[in-house]
């Protein structure tokens, strides 16, 4: 059982349980509105499965249903880290519950025999829409996630909703057949997990579950596969995006008062208004605002509605804004994408950037290139202004938000152009406080990558920029070229023949491509920036400094990773769990993505410096379907 496991950081003394024995709990079905045809547990357990649909699903946020048999299944991944903050005991994943339990196969919250009550945990899948490619789609929900319940970590007090993807149909399925495929499923294990490691915010993996045979049909018929998944909260965007499309007003409200009180803990978290347009006030706000005291003056008076619109917004600038600094490129910025706790979510046509290329998707159905690099940040601003539509009447409403009228009625004639003011003007001022949030945690990000102990002003062309033109033109690799950098001390490129020679580092070790000019060009261009990152290092980092290489180094290495889980790396270990039968390999890439930072890991050394070496040529820049 030991190969299963992927490494990360111990348990420690930290209470643990088995999976049967963690606290669970089901605050989003006893607090949201269930699919009225199915209202409970049992009526849902009691139905036949194939007549729960799919269908069109109203007034409601899920639908109870369990999940679908599957067959043979094999366990052949389990990341250490995931059972370490979901407090489960590593010695409890060979048991037949956890097995069974990851595979879709046994409901571990009922009973051994026993039919659920109303009132008991019960798995279910979320309803909820999207606009997909700037266009409505309509309902779409979890087509193949089944939640099967919440667990609170009782050292860290944290929540988590626990979740199978390719679990089976559900109403939310449309014409698919609710299945996951090998590959996708690799791919949402391996990054799911990196991306954590790496600082990035993201819902997490616990386990891969093969299943081989049950045949799925995508491009070709494949093996199935099963992700045991965990996040904060899994409403998206589109949970906001559907019930606005039905004028469901009741539903929004009721969705955003779950989403203040359980997902971010309650409404006194959510930010204060903010004091000025200086950055630092808005990252560091003041927190304690009481749910009900309203801030500001007409067109700018904010409710506790515009406090939660605007801590979504800020999470998602933060999120979007690490994505940018590590080169992360999610490829399918969906709202039904898009997550309110501002987590990287669903992972599709995901990829890393090889060669710096700010036009890159990693979605070859993408033509037009909306989910490029370059596009994340105003993207995920887009898909939030959808989201103050979807919220812009209880924003809009300032401090008759509460009033018995507009509640149950609605928003009277006589102060509805007023209320549309204050709600545009507030989405307005968000779009601000976005764009400063991102910038800020943008350049916090890329100062910490470059080694410098604080951003000035003229380091944003003269370092970030410059860097990332030098990268774009010679085609450099962006991940690459930090680490390469945490190696680098002042006295290595204190003349500019030795800036020349560094400048070779950052070249493939097949030369420059023939896009890139001559040698002796690309040497110079390097070695002028290098000229300049000299000098900032040096004003951080005084060469007096007794051991200041050396502290640089170290701090470098830490936020600078050797190893990422790049298209081509995944392709391979695909490649050999699904065709080859291989299993240690899983854990071996696991093992590297759950330690990015670290030289080595103990694995077979020439296959981890292969992994962490330059991209096969003919693999940069590899592009993949929705269905990866």
């Amino acid at each position: 059982m030991a190969s299963h496991f992927s490494n990360g950081a111990s348990n420690g003394s930290q209470q643990t349980f088995s999976i049967r024995d963690l606290p669970k709990s089901n605050n989003f079905t006893q607090k949201l509105p269930p699919d009225q045809q199915y209202p409970t547990p049992a009526s849902s357990h009691k139905a036949e499965r194939s007549k729960l649909g799919p269908r069109l699903v109203r007034e409601a946020a899920y639908t109870y249903i369990r999940p679908d048999s599957f067959g043979k299944t094999e366990l052949v991944g389990v990341s250490k880290a995931a059972l370490r903050d979901l407090a489960i005991d590593p010695a409890t994943v060979d048991s037949e519950d956890f097995e069974e339990t990851v595979a879709g196969k046994k409901i571990v919250t009922l009973e051994k025999g026993k039919e659920p009550g109303d009132s008991d945990i019960y798995p279910w899948a979320q309803c909820y829409g999207g606009y997909q490619f700037g266009q409505w789609a309509g309902q779409l929900g979890d087509g193949r996630a089944i939640s099967l319940f919440e667990t609170t970590n009782p050292t860290s007090g944290t929540r988590y909703e626990l979740q199978l993807k390719g679990a089976g149909k559900t109403p939310y399925s449309r014409f698919a057949d609710g299945r996951a495929v090998v590959r996708s499923s690799i791919r949402e294990f391996v990054v799911s997990e990196a991306l954590n490691a790496l600082g990035i915010p993201t819902t997490r993996a616990l386990s891969l579950t093969l299943a081989p045979e049950a045949r799925v049909r995508r491009e070709m018929n494949e093996p199935g596969a099963i992700v045991a998944r965990f996040a904060q909260s899994w409403l998206r965007f589109g949970t906001f995006d559907l019930a606005r499309s039905r004028g469901d007003r009741n539903l929004i409200r009721k969705l955003a008062d779950y989403a203040a009180e359980e997902s971010f803990g309650g409404w006194e978290t959510l930010p204060a208004k903010v004091a000025s347009n200086n950055e630092s006030d808005v990252t560091s706000p003041p927190r304690g605002v009481p749910k009900d005291d309203l801030q500001g003056e007409g067109e700018n008076q904010e409710n506790r509605f515009a406090r939660l619109y605007r801590e979504i917004a800020r999470r998602n600038a933060k999120m979007v804004a690490y994505w940018q600094a590590y080169a992360f490129t999610n490829g399918v910025l969906n709202t039904d994408n898009t997550s309110i706790f501002g987590l990287s979510i669903d992972f599709g046509p995901f990829a890393f950037l090889d060669n710096f290329d700010p036009n890159y998707t990693p979605n070859h159905d993408d033509h037009m290139l909306r989910y490029s690099y370059k596009n994340q940040p105003s993207i995920i601003w887009w898909n939030l202004v959808r989201l103050g539509e979807a919220l812009g009447e209880l924003i809009g409403a300032g401090s008759r938000a509460d009033e018995k009228e507009f509640v149950e009625e609605g928003v009277a004639k006589d102060w509805a152009d007023e209320l549309v003011k204050r709600a545009e003007t507030l989405i307005e001022q968000t779009g601000e406080e976005y764009k400063a949030v991102f910038m800020a945690e943008y350049k916090r990000l890329m100062t910490a990558r470059l080694g410098l102990k604080q951003c000035k002003a003229s380091d944003f062309e003269e370092l970030y920029s410059e860097l990332l033109d030098t990268l774009e033109a010679l085609e450099l690799d962006f991940n690459h070229t930090f680490r390469k950098l945490s190696y680098i001390s002042a006295e290595d490129i204190d003349t500019e023949e030795k800036r020349k020679e560094v400048a070779g580092r950052f070249f493939h070790h097949e030369g420059l491509s023939g896009l890139a000019g001559s040698e002796a060009d690309a040497r110079s261009r390097v070695a002028s920036w290098l000229e300049k990152w000299r000098a900032r290092v040096v004003e951080d980092w005084p060469a007096n400094d007794s051991g200041s290489d050396e502290q640089r180094f170290k701090d470098m290495r830490a936020v600078n990773p050797k190893f990422v889980p790049r298209s081509w790396i995944l392709d391979e270990l695909i490649e050999r769990v699904e065709k080859k039968g291989e299993r240690e390999i899983l854990g071996r890439v696991m093992n590297m993505a759950l330690e990015p930072f670290k030289e080595e890991w103990g694995g077979d050394r020439e296959e981890e410096e292969r992994f962490c070496g330059d991209v096969p040529r003919y693999q940069r820049a590899m592009q993949c379907s929705c269905s990866s």
